[in-house]
């Protein structure tokens, strides 16, 4: 199925019967990929005195309960309402759901014993000046993604710079397959995220970071369409499924 989609003056046709799925699942066990020192989710049978809810336990149906944190354990979208004092819901955060994507692949860099996005890199790697999103995989990229345990580990993160950068490009989301933009112990400075949404400003509402995507080593650096969809749920941040679509020359 071919779709059209205007974007400034360009038309650009996409097949819809091709999506690249870059979410992680969630899963109800240890298993799941986790972040923030906190335990893994949980998904378990609704039990209520002597009911519980589960078909092979002589229910009626499947009824059961999750526990999750969308920060830590597996592919979310968050918006400024992360970071800031005021209430700000991501489900209000996007208007439209179809952006001109660019898809990056970098190897994080070493300062100060840390691996790091810099401006440098990003300047090298961003090719389209119109994109509304920018995907970032970071190499080594393998499929431990679905199930590492971050906590502890000080993953790679963006220099402020390499996020104000991504700003100044007129990027309004930014996706990566990281547990964070920032550093993981960083004294609550969120650097990069405030550059992004340019808090102490006029802060960008309508810009989000998606966090914790897996992008198969089979999707080809480029120019692409991104679906991005969120759970309707009045937070800064929710499980989302960001789907890329392949543009047909």
């Amino acid at each position: 199925m071919i779709a059209s989609i205007q974007h400034n003056s360009r038309k650009y046709n996409i097949d819809l019967s091709e999506p690249l799925d870059i979410s992680i699942p969630l899963r109800g066990d240890a298993t799941n990929v986790n972040a923030w020192n906190i335990d893994p989710p949980k998904i378990i049978p609704h039990t209520e005195g002597e009911f519980i809810g589960k078909v092979s336990e002589g229910a009626s149906t499947n009824f059961n309960d999750i526990w999750f944190n969308p920060h830590a354990h597996g592919t979310h979208t968050e918006c400024v309402g992360h970071i800031t004092k005021r209430f700000h819901s991501v489900n209000n955060s996007l208007e439209r759901h179809f952006f001109l994507a660019q898809v990056v692949t970098i190897a994080p860099g070493k300062l100060n014993g840390d691996f790091v996005i810099s401006k440098k890199q990003l300047q090298n790697a961003l090719a389209n000046d119109n994109i509304e999103a920018l995907i970032i995989r970071t190499l080594p990229n393998t499929r431990e993604k679905f199930s590492k345990q971050y906590s502890l580990t000080n993953p790679p993160y963006l220099l402020e710079e390499g996020a104000q950068y991504v700003k100044e490009r007129g990027v309004d989301h930014l996706l990566v397959d990281l547990p964070s933009v920032d550093k993981e112990k960083d004294e609550g400075k969120l650097l990069a995220h405030k550059a992004f949404w340019k808090v102490g400003g006029n802060k960008r509402t309508n810009a989000t970071i998606t966090e914790f995507i897996f992008v198969d080593n089979s999707i080809r650096d480029g120019t692409y369409f991104l679906n991005l969809q969120v759970a309707p749920m009045e937070n800064d941040a929710s499980p989302s499924r960001p789907v890329l679509y392949k543009i047909i020359e």
